[in-house]
């Protein structure tokens, strides 16, 4: 397969079959085998697709006589490929993206008629790129739904929500902590120097360093090593906010793939007890694998748990309990931008869902611990909301102010939104909760 092709698949498994797109690409692209450069090609091909999806599709809707919603699944994927590629890619010649898509066009209908569909539609585009006029609402040119856009207006108004949906089209660098039990942050970017990663310090998140041109990041010496791991400063600065110290019990209760169990159990130089939950079986050799790279298994162990059913040897039993539950996901579009395109009604459910599992591991910390909860959503009924209910009901916990680095609004109270525009993370939301003594 090509990398065209490898974009073109994941695109139509997003539409058909509800897939996950990075999940997708990254399980095609090993059995595709496409070179590094390819492998880059086809990712960029299939997010920025996605990013645009709308604005493309108000592009193409002006220029074919074909309704987009009544072409074939592949044929409407490969005009939007092709006209990304016209709109956005400059490496990419004009003429070279509408021939690959003629031969892919070919490749993937029946329709003897659809690669001359194709070609029409994105000459037509080339002609008159440069006189488009790009729509006036913020929604289609952002690429949100209406939905999304009008809670993010509602939290911010319009000129902000714009400036959130803008950086939630752009391609966040790769941000690695390093894993100070083993080395120093100058020894870590020494080595990946060495290898011709380009490293940056964290603006102002300490022993973190936001990478690019990584390539294989498995195969670099510090990450064989177990001298980073990866995790945005978001999260990083959630536990670092609930405050893990030497000889601490830690609880991780919804912990796949492991970072915040990696950043506390780091917090407390090894020197202690976290254990780190999932309900999901498999992701536990995830977690395992990853503490036993970073050399971290001493202190942590892992195992299946829901955290919506009480497990009475826990009860009163940990310093301090992580609560990262399920959620929309809507502070992680950069990287996962189809999140923005799926059903908005079965997000309905997710508060009860939340505060069912706040409900049973806050008996899991002991009198005097901290309980922190953190979402990587944006949506007030989701964060703040569940945060009100609980203290309504537990009335033995209550909001903890705390010191962390960067400016952030609402540490002080103890409830604290990062956005992507802001603070240059993905979006996320944690409270840190004390237990009465």
């Amino acid at each position: 397969m090509t990398a065209r092709e490898v974009a073109l698949r994941a695109l139509v498994a997003c539409e058909q079959q509800g897939a996950w797109s990075d999940g997708f690409l990254k399980k095609t692209l090993r059995s595709a085998g496409l070179d590094s450069r390819d492998a880059a090609l086809a990712t960029r091909l299939c997010f920025g697709v996605l990013q645009n999806q709308l604005l493309l599709d108000d592009d193409l809707g002006k220029l074919s006589t074909v309704k987009l919603e009544k072409m074939e699944p592949a044929i409407r994927n490969i005009l939007r490929l092709g006209a990304y590629q016209v709109l956005s890619l400059d490496r990419v010649p004009d003429h070279a993206a509408v021939s690959e898509a003629v031969d892919l066009a070919r490749k993937s209908s029946r329709n003897p008629r659809s690669a001359g569909l194709v070609n029409g539609v994105l000459r037509s585009l080339i002609r008159q790129k440069d006189s488009l006029e790009p729509p006036k609402d913020p929604a289609i040119r952002y690429s949100h739904p209406q939905w999304l856009y009008q809670a993010f207006c509602q939290r911010l108004g319009r000129e902000e929500a714009a400036a959130l949906m803008a950086a939630n089209n752009g391609e966040p660098p790769t941000c690695a902590q390093v894993n100070t039990t083993k080395a120093t942050v100058e020894e870590v970017t020494d080595s990946l120097q060495a290898e011709g990663v380009e490293v940056q310090p964290h603006p102002w998140l300490p022993d973190c360093l936001l990478l690019f041109h990584t390539g294989s990041l498995e195969e670099l010496t510090a990450f064989r090593k177990g001298l980073f791991y990866i995790q945005d400063a978001a999260a990083k600065l959630a536990v670092l906010a609930a405050g893990p110290r030497r000889n601490m019990a830690v609880l991780d209760a919804c912990a796949a793939p492991g970072g915040k169990s990696f950043a506390a159990a780091i917090a407390m130089d090894g020197q202690g007890s976290v254990t780190s939950c999932d309900i999901h079986p498999h992701k536990i050799d995830l977690i395992q694998a990853g503490a036993r790279r970073l050399g971290l298994e001493k202190c942590i162990s892992a195992q299946v748990l829901n955290g919506k059913e009480c497990k009475e040897e826990f009860l009163d039993r940990f310093n301090l309990v992580i609560a990262d539950v399920p959620c929309s996901g809507l502070g992680i579009i950069r990287k996962k931008p189809d999140i923005r395109y799926k059903d908005p009604k079965p997000l309905e459910g997710l508060p009860q869902v939340q505060k069912a599992i706040l409900d049973n591991v806050c008996r899991y910390v002991r009198p005097g611990g901290v309980l922190l909860y953190a979402t990587c959503t944006l949506l007030e009924r989701e964060n703040e909301d569940v945060v009100r209910t609980f203290l309504d009901k537990h009335k033995d916990f209550t909001l903890e102010g705390f010191q962390v680095p960067g400016d952030f609004e609402g540490a002080r109270e103890g409830m604290v939104t990062c956005w992507p525009h802001r603070h240059g993370t993905d979006g996320f939301f944690f409270a840190k909760l004390r237990r009465k003594a």
